[in-house]
């Protein structure tokens, strides 16, 4: 390369590396000075999304995510599942059916989200599971989705989805994996669903068993019981439970099972069971977010194995209330909540308004003066020219 091309070259790299981008996306010249650059910038806000932090500016009333943890964790896989489980590490699983409570359940650690057909109940006030669809689940995963960053999203299958045959469960499946952006589904049944899971995990799909209280079929278990109560129903549920192993399914929840039977199909599995009103016996356990959160009102239904860990229904009210109560009172906007206008260009809004439109403002007909500005003049020349010549 000949001396003067290379003089070109490193001309024009200079120049590239003057007109850098700043993290926020706006090009410094080179010529300005780094305190220049700052002062000319408007106030931003720095949010930290997928361990990249971002300026944002702020003029809007919603909240960015927030920061990251303190102590940020790896992605949770099917491996770190399989390797808690062979350390007898107690696996955590919580519900989440939005992007609040997914951002919050992911961030306090929990391992395993489950999207699940509970969001019938207890996020769209219907009767039970086997009213929600396949639309609605996809909808509620996909916000779980956007605000979880570690844990590993599992999404259940609703009713009617998978039960007619395993290619119709392995189309939903799919749809739940590519639309819902889950990691694994979930289903209702034993050894009749085993040629299910099996079709399901030959497409390269993770599936979690559920056996023992199914709420989907509760018809047919004569609504909401314990299973596994005599000697005879619980070896039927060590064989489902067996069956789904066999099968494929990477892990199986036990529900409403006592805690001695549930120990004894623990102890006889080789993957995972996640407990929910199964005993501690279990390989870990979920709730239901709203349960253990204590998000309802007073006076609601719990299940006997629901521990209910805060009140934020309680707070919430107090909170609504609260602000109910200073809108009310005229106490809320004080003005640390309000936004900042030179007194001057109040004025000259002012005088503009009682030229074009009189004097009186909506306020003051409603009897409502001194709720902020400076009062309007009954008349002013210009007015009176205008009233005049009509």
């Amino acid at each position: 390369m000949s001396r003067a091309l290379t003089k070109s070259v490193e001309r024009a790299s200079k120049t590239l590396v003057a007109c850098r981008y700043s993290t926020s996306s706006l090009p410094v010249v080179h010529k300005l000075s780094a305190a220049a650059a700052t002062a000319t910038r408007p106030q931003l806000t720095p949010i930290v999304h997928n361990g990249t932090q971002h300026q944002q500016l702020r003029h809007s009333s919603h909240s960015p995510m927030g920061a990251p943890p303190a102590n940020p964790r790896k992605k949770v896989t099917l491996q770190t599942i399989q390797n808690m489980y062979k350390k007898s590490e107690p696996i955590t699983m919580l519900t989440a059916y939005d992007f609040p409570s997914a951002h919050v359940a992911d961030h306090a650690g929990i391992d395993l989200i489950l999207v699940g057909d509970s969001l019938a109940m207890v996020s769209m006030g219907l009767e039970d599971t086997s009213e929600v669809t396949m639309e609605e689940m996809i909808f509620a995963s996909r916000a779980v989705a956007r605000a979880t960053k570690t844990a590993f999203i599992i999404g259940d299958l609703p009713m009617g989805s998978y039960e007619v045959n395993p290619e119709q469960a392995v189309r939903s499946s799919i749809e739940m994996i590519k639309k819902g952006r889950s990691h694994s589904v979930k289903l209702e049944g034993g050894k009749e669903m085993a040629p299910t899971i099996k079709a399901i995990t030959d497409a390269g799909i993770p599936v979690l068993a559920h056996v023992g209280l199914t709420p989907q079929r509760q018809n047919a278990l004569g609504g909401f019981r314990v299973q596994g109560k005599t000697a005879a129903s619980a070896i039927a549920l060590l064989t489902d439970a067996l069956a789904v192993q066999e099968a494929g399914a990477w892990g199986v929840v036990l529900e409403a099972i006592p805690p001695e039977i549930a120990s004894i199909i623990t102890a006889q599995l080789r993957i995972p069971t996640i407990g929910i009103g199964a005993g501690a016996g279990c390989s870990g356990q979920v709730l239901v977010q709203v349960d253990m959160l204590g998000n309802f009102p007073p006076g609601r239904y719990m299940p006997k194995f629901a521990k209910k860990y805060g009140n934020v229904w309680g707070e919430a009210h107090r909170a609504i209330e609260q602000y109910k109560n200073e809108v009310k009172a005229r106490t809320y906007p004080s003005k640390e909540y309000t936004y900042e206008v030179k007194p001057d260009e109040v004025r000259k809004f002012e005088q503009l308004v009682a030229e074009r439109y009189g004097s009186r403002t909506r306020g003051q007909e409603q009897g409502l003066e001194g709720l902020g500005g400076t009062a309007v003049p009954e008349s002013t020349p210009a007015a009176a020219a205008a009233a005049a010549a009509v």
